[in-house]
């Protein structure tokens, strides 16, 4: 049995693992928090908080369930006090590409995040489909071993898929491809566009056109673009459909906008998000 310490157990995350964990017999669980607040949170769960020092002292596996700009200060306090062999497990590749953690040679690093129930499923009830997290409904999740042997990439991922069940897939890769994923590809790309789409809708309701004419309107356009684009339907684009794209690049978008997968950017977007300020 592995002594797992969860560092924001009563946090957004943290809960959810902590309730999923809690009476896993493969797991002996320690539950931290920091401040007067969190610690309320875990006693109202019905929890004990463990001390910092002994959870450290005692812990086979580390999860970071805690702000990526907090990450470099507690692992830089955590992983020294580690025992050897330990393994440490991030949940986003944030700090970790951002060169946030501590170095230490015979400790393993494991990183997971979450793909969130995909909008093509097979989901039939109702709390399934309205599931947008995970947690009811079934998603993916993405791992990558940052350093360690083949036995702490099985551990992390026998936990991770514990964390974030039910899983479909659990897809290997690197935290450099999870950068490019996210922040890059997930939230300096299709974030704001969706962002766009949002706006989009509302200045028509704007117009004049009625809010549940522009929304039904909005969001069944998507649906069918989406089986299009993806190939979900045998289906091709309009000519008119085509001609419009083009004209959206002119206008909309920057023709260079790829560049935000440049090694170099994707490390000021995940600065950016540890150090919780404003890409320059």
């Amino acid at each position: 049995m592995d002594t797992v310490a969860l560092l924001g157990a009563a946090g957004k995350v943290g809960t959810r693992i902590t309730n999923i964990l809690r009476d896993d017999p493969e797991y002996r669980m320690l539950y931290l928090e920091a401040g007067e607040v969190g610690l309320a949170r875990l006693r109202e769960m019905g929890l004990t908080p463990t001390p910092v020092q002994e959870a450290v002292r005692e812990a086979d596996i580390v999860i970071l369930s805690i702000p990526d700009v907090l990450i470099e200060t507690v692992a830089g306090e955590v992983v020294p006090q580690l025992k050897s062999g330990a393994l440490v497990i991030c949940l986003d590749p944030a700090a970790p590409h951002g060169g946030e953690l501590p170095e230490r040679e015979d400790i393993a690093y494991f990183v997971v995040h979450p793909c969130h129930p995909p909008l093509v499923n097979d989901e039939v009830t109702p709390e399934a489909r309205n599931d947008f997290w995970g947690g009811v409904a079934a998603q993916n999740i993405v791992c990558a071993l940052m350093q360690g042997s083949e036995g702490d990439y099985e551990k992390g991922e026998k936990l991770s898929r514990k964390m974030f069940a039910p899983i479909i897939n659990a897809h290997r890769i690197t935290v450099e491809q999870m950068a490019i994923l996210e922040p890059a590809m997930a939230e300096i790309v299709i974030l704001p566009c969706q962002v766009v789409i949002k706006e989009a809708i509302e200045e028509a309701i704007q117009r004049g056109v009625p809010t549940q004419v522009a929304y039904d309107f909005a969001l069944g356009h998507m649906r069918v673009n989406l089986g299009i684009l993806f190939g979900y339907i045998d289906a091709e684009l309009s000519d008119g459909a085509k001609l419009a794209i083009g004209l959206a690049k002119e206008s909309v978008f920057q023709p260079d906008w790829k560049k935000v997968f440049e090694p170099e950017n994707v490390i000021k977007e995940v600065k950016a998000i540890t150090q919780a300020r404003a890409r320059k």
